[in-house]
């Protein structure tokens, strides 16, 4: 058993999550509307928990709450195999539960700051973060719908894996351009058309001045 899975992401037209690579994606959302926003924090406040990388969050800083819509905050689920994520980081506010799942790896003088800080620490695999226990192990302590809001890497991360249910996207109306600025999703790819990720339009509309679209992925 796993989570039910939705990514969610803000992406210009020509697919890019950010200016420049190591650049904050906060940057491109300033240009989101109230009802992107609303849009984006509706979905934040209907699941159990959300889940963003470490680079995430040494980047963007994100404090993964509910601001702009009514609703109780997800529990931030954070893989990063060194638990190398900055101790005056927003996801260690009071606001909502934090999990950070990291390996054998992490320095435990780290996890013990992290665990000082009211998160909680869980270790799933020896160097890498081994998705293939943590799933389960997140679906039995309650989080049964998962949002996955960061980075390219972890969307490759969930997708190769066939862990995705649906994708849901804010297009921004602008193109950024550049060949090594982040997509939607990075990883190595699947280079063939037999292995490629299928999806059904199942939605689209506008809020605010934003494209929405939705997509189901198909078995």
């Amino acid at each position: 058993m796993r989570p039910y899975v939705i990514v969610v992401s803000e992406v210009s037209v020509d697919g890019k999550l950010t200016l420049y690579r190591g650049a904050s994606s906060k940057e491109l959302m300033t240009l989101m509307d109230q009802e992107a926003y609303r849009y984006l924090h509706e979905i934040r406040a209907k699941v159990d928990g959300i889940m963003v990388g470490c680079e995430t969050v040494r980047t963007d800083n994100p404090s993964l709450t509910v601001r702009y819509a009514e609703g109780k905050n997800p529990t931030r689920i954070i893989p990063c195999s060194t638990a190398n994520v900055p101790l005056d980081a927003n996801i260690f506010s009071k606001d909502a539960p934090t999990l950070i799942a990291t390996t054998q790896r992490a320095p435990q003088e780290k996890l013990e700051k992290i665990r000082a800080l009211g998160a909680e620490v869980l270790l799933v695999g020896e160097d890498l973060v081994d998705f293939e226990r943590l799933m389960p192990l997140l679906y039995h302590r309650g989080i049964k719908s998962l949002m996955v809001e960061g980075g390219a890497s972890i969307n490759w991360e969930f997708i190769k894996r066939g862990y995705v249910d649906e994708i849901r996207l804010i297009h921004l109306p602008v193109i950024v351009g550049g060949e090594n600025v982040p997509t939607l999703v990075g990883g190595e790819g699947f280079k063939s058309l037999k292995n490629l990720l299928h999806l059904r339009l199942r939605a689209h509309f506008k809020r605010g001045n934003h494209l929405i679209t939705e997509w189901e992925v198909v078995r």
